[in-house]
């Protein structure tokens, strides 16, 4: 005699477990955004000038622009010359980061300088300045 709940069993339905599958791909997911580092922009477009000994610097860095304007600017907002020391100070509290400056090529040397000294001021070990790779480079 045939009981009741084997008329189920031989009609071949078959269940495929996909929670292990889930598991995978959320740990994977996990692991990629936890080793993943994101570049902030400076938010705003600066004609960089060319140098022939141009080299890639580090992409965890204190990326700051200074535009034509006279404008310096950090995360897409103007912070002035004012306060380039407290952000940079906030940002190499946890690091030590290399401090990057974009800087447009029509921008007077002297504004360039008090930029430089601020983010000295604030502690920064080094401060590189952006340009783009000339010929002969």
């Amino acid at each position: 005699m045939r009981r009741f709940g084997s008329m189920a069993d031989d009609a071949g339905e078959t269940n495929i477990d996909i929670s292990p599958l889930i598991d995978c791909i959320f740990i994977l997911l996990l692991f990629f955004i936890v080793t993943t580092t994101f570049v902030e922009e400076t938010g705003v477009e600066v004609d960089k000038p060319t140098a022939a000994a141009a080299v890639n610097l580090e992409k965890n860095s204190v990326l700051l622009a200074v535009t034509s304007r006279g404008e310096v600017v950090y995360g897409g907002r103007d912070i002035g010359v004012g306060g380039v020391r407290s952000v940079v100070r906030r940002l190499i509290e946890k690091e030590d980061l290399p401090v990057i400056i974009q800087v447009d090529q029509a921008v007077p040397s002297g504004l360039l300088v008090r930029v430089i000294d601020e983010a000295k001021l604030a502690g920064a070990k080094r401060v590189n300045l952006a340009t783009r790779r000339g010929e002969g480079a």
